[in-house]
């Protein structure tokens, strides 16, 4: 116990952010004995009593349609957030677009996000040694292997061992089994095939077994709006009040971190928040900091943080403080399949999204220089029976009686591909904060700097290419087959996958922080969120990020009783 206390509560460490790495951080580290004080940006969230399971588009405005300030339907998840938050801009150099997300809520973006819980595999952790771009990270496959274990049962990952090198095996009794396939998907991967494009199972984060106190998917609702039986894996129904049970956790809301100080010896010594509900700001000592309030914000709250002693921002020696931004490119191919015509309606909603996907197969072409880009793509599927929104596509044709026979017809034939692939990163994709901007807490805002390189623009047009030779062997037509790579990729943050702004690394020089997360300059400051990622590989951050942050924060208590904090 190191007598500092808050509010009457005495805690060991100081964890800023409440979703995917500080929800796990603070788990890890209450499991084990420590007690932590949590330091929210947004409101409480209760996703039991918050989250509207069962209503449906007809009883929301526009049918729930997306609107400027709900960007994923009036029913999705994020409460005070999206790509544009009101009071809390930030700002792009010219000639840049870039968007960045926040949730302002406790649990983060583990609210909202996909679920999707792909490995990164050999390839991934060392593919500088393999091409000679970017940057290798400090650690191999296997040192993390056990610990994706370890994450994928915590937190209940749906899927199955594929056998395929951009998928690496998880141990027997890890996974829980699969959603079965449905009619489209089957079909896409008959399709695949014949192209010699191999499926798999998509590997999600939603319980097809009881878990703990939390029940077993029913398919009843889209897992962006939430999951009120905790089914569908977020902080808040899960880690944190795991770590709530113990006692030894106490979350602070409204609490709006804009820097750090530290003592004379280099260590973190006071964090600093404004509190949202008095507008007053807060000045909390620490012994042991963990940052993982997003790459972005993380990145934002260093380099507010610089004085006298740190003029380019706290822990940022190595001038890589907000360097090396990444996110996932994004990409979407739209077919129309007569044979999935008039076939008979039956409920196939699934676990929301696709159970089946194309992971990356052209390892080995990348290798033989066969490929004009280095990294790998995967393709997300969609298709089959929903219920209607406000969209029906190119399925209407004529009116009246006209109009609804087509759009009967078309039902449940469209397929969607969505492109997601590896970002390299770049000397034109950066932040840094943009002094004559503040937010309404008065605290500077971010400025960002953005531009795709040719490898992304090549792999999108690769993209393209597949996509359209599958459709069209699933027996379909192309919608829109004549777009260019450039109108097809979308914008940088719009696939909300931002990592690298605090890169990990092997030496003080080139890197943020150490295998650990640990600072190289503040010894008793770690960062765990997805800042750390030395690369962006193609497959969904969140399940790596939280496997880090269990690693790392194992690691940290290994540390702190002996007593070398």
């Amino acid at each position: 116990m190191t007598g500092t206390s808050y509010q009457g509560f005495a805690y060991d460490v100081v964890v800023v952010g409440s979703g995917a790495g500080g929800g796990m951080a603070a788990y890890v580290l209450t499991q084990a004995g420590h007690r932590v004080l949590m330091l929210e940006a947004g409101r409480d969230y209760d996703p039991k009593t918050e989250t509207p399971m069962f209503h449906t588009a007809a009883q929301a405005p526009l049918r729930g349609t997306s609107t400027p300030d709900k960007n994923f339907g009036f029913y999705d998840a994020t409460v005070d957030g999206g790509w544009q938050v009101p009071g809390e801009p930030y700002t792009t150099a010219p000639g840049s677009e870039f968007l960045w997300w926040r949730a302002r809520m406790l649990g983060g973006r583990t609210n909202h996000w996909g679920r999707f819980s792909l490995r990164f595999s050999e390839h991934d952790f060392k593919a500088y040694s393999r091409d000679g771009l970017g940057a290798d990270w400090p650690m191999e496959y296997a040192d993390l292997a056990p610990w994706y274990d370890q994450a994928e049962k915590l937190i209940g990952v749906s899927g199955d061992n594929s056998g395929l090198d951009d998928m690496p095996d998880s141990s027997p009794g890890v996974l829980q089994p699969p959603p079965q396939p449905r009619v489209p998907e089957l079909l896409l991967s008959a399709a695949a095939k014949k192209l010699g494009i191999p499926t798999a199972y998509m590997h999600r984060a939603v319980l097809t077994k009881p878990l703990d106190e939390r029940q077993a998917c029913f398919y009843a609702t889209p897992c962006g709006r939430g999951c009120s039986i905790g089914a569908a894996f977020q902080t808040t129904t899960s880690l944190l009040p795991m770590a709530e049970a113990t006692g030894r956790l106490k979350i602070v809301t409204d609490a709006m971190v804009s820097r750090v100080t530290t003592d004379k010896n280099g260590k973190a010594e006071n964090v600093s928040f404004v509190d949202r509900t008095t507008q007053k700001t807060v000045d909390i000592p620490t012994h042991v900091l963990i940052l993982a309030a997003s790459a972005c914000e993380t990145a934002r709250i260093l380099l507010n943080s610089k004085d006298d002693r740190h003029p380019g921002g706290l822990a940022n020696s190595s001038g890589e403080l907000g360097r090396n931004l990444m996110d996932s490119t994004g990409a979407n191919f739209t077919g129309y399949i007569d044979s999935l015509e008039g076939r008979p309606r039956y409920n196939e909603d699934g676990n929301t999204s696709n159970h089946l996907f194309i992971p990356w197969w052209g390892h080995k072409a990348q290798a033989r220089g066969e490929l004009d880009f280095a990294r790998g793509y995967h393709f997300e599927f969609g298709g089959g029976f929903g219920a209607p929104g406000m969209g029906i596509g190119g399925l209407a044709e004529g009116y009246g009686s006209e109009l609804r026979r087509s759009v009967h017809k078309g039902y449940g034939s469209t397929v969607r591909l969505a492109l997601r692939g590896e970002m390299l990163p770049n000397s034109d994709c950066f932040m840094e904060v943009d002094d004559k901007v503040v937010d309404k807490w008065g605290i500077p805002v971010p400025k960002f700097h953005w531009r795709w390189s040719e490898q992304e623009l090549n792999q999108v047009a690769h993209g393209q290419k597949t996509a359209h030779q599958i459709i069209k062997t699933m027996g379909g037509r192309v919608y829109e087959p004549d777009m260019t790579p450039e109108e097809l990729l979308k914008k940088g943050g719009e696939i909300i996958h931002e990592v690298g702004t605090t890169r990990m690394g092997s030496s003080a020089k080139h890197s943020v922080t150490n295998q650990w997360g640990q600072c190289w300059d503040v010894p008793n400051l770690f960062i765990m969120d997805g800042g750390v990622f030395a690369s962006n590989p193609h497959k969904n951050c969140t399940l790596t990020l939280m496997t880090l942050a269990m690693r790392n924060a194992d690691h940290l208590s290994t540390t702190m009783v002996r007593g070398e904090l």
